[in-house]
């Protein structure tokens, strides 16, 4: 038999009482992390934390890497839920615009743990325990499909760019705003907004 791997649940909860007891842990988790940083991250700490013993934790999660990993899981679940319903808006300025506060939000709501997540994921491991899970440039190219949107972004090549691009410039910019502290999401997402439509009105596709 395989040895299990390091990051992968122990098991899923599958009553209500299950459910809630894991949520409850990943919820702890997060509010270690703004609390007490990387630094005070453990199991012990999660634990005592969502009022669990660390036994009922090593139910479900064999370590720290495993519960930190559920926990990006989580937060990308969510952000993309949010992206998603922005993708239905008619026309293509409600949908970015909708689409830039989504990510806007996401990061200043809980900027700590944003900022410490963030720094999580660049780790190789969870990278490709992530990779393809939730496809934000995949909603972006969508947005950038709809008929009223700059027409040199129609051709699918073009556009699969501009939506890495898009990407790339959302996360950098909010990631900024984060560490700076920025506390007005509305002054951001204006920003961004600039940026990004100002990227796809100058360039020709």
């Amino acid at each position: 038999m395989a040895a299990s791997s390091p990051l992968r649940p122990r098991k899923a909860p599958r009553q209500q009482r299950a459910t809630h007891t894991v949520e409850a842990l990943l919820e702890a988790a997060a509010q270690v992390l703004e609390a007490d940083g990387l630094d005070g991250y453990n199991t012990n700490a999660v634990a005592r934390r969502a009022g669990a013993s660390v036994g009922t934790l090593y139910q479900y999660f064999p370590g720290k890497d495993a519960l930190t990993l559920a926990l990006l899981l989580r937060e990308d679940r969510l952000f993309h839920e949010a992206a998603a319903a922005t993708v239905a808006l008619p026309g293509f300025q409600a949908a970015m615009t909708a689409f830039i506060d989504v990510a806007v939000r996401q990061q200043l709501s809980r900027p700590n743990l944003a900022r410490l997540l963030d720094e999580q994921e660049g780790r190789p491991e969870f990278r490709a325990a992530l990779s393809g899970k939730y496809r934000f440039h995949d909603l972006l190219a969508e947005i950038l499909c709809k008929p009223d949107a700059p027409a040199q972004w129609q051709a699918e090549a073009p556009r699969r760019l501009a939506a890495d691009d898009l990407l790339a410039l959302m996360r950098g910019m909010t990631d900024a705003a984060g560490e700076r502290g920025e506390r007005d999401a509305d002054h951001l997402a204006r920003r961004i907004r600039a940026a990004a439509l100002g990227y796809l009105a100058a360039l020709p596709g």
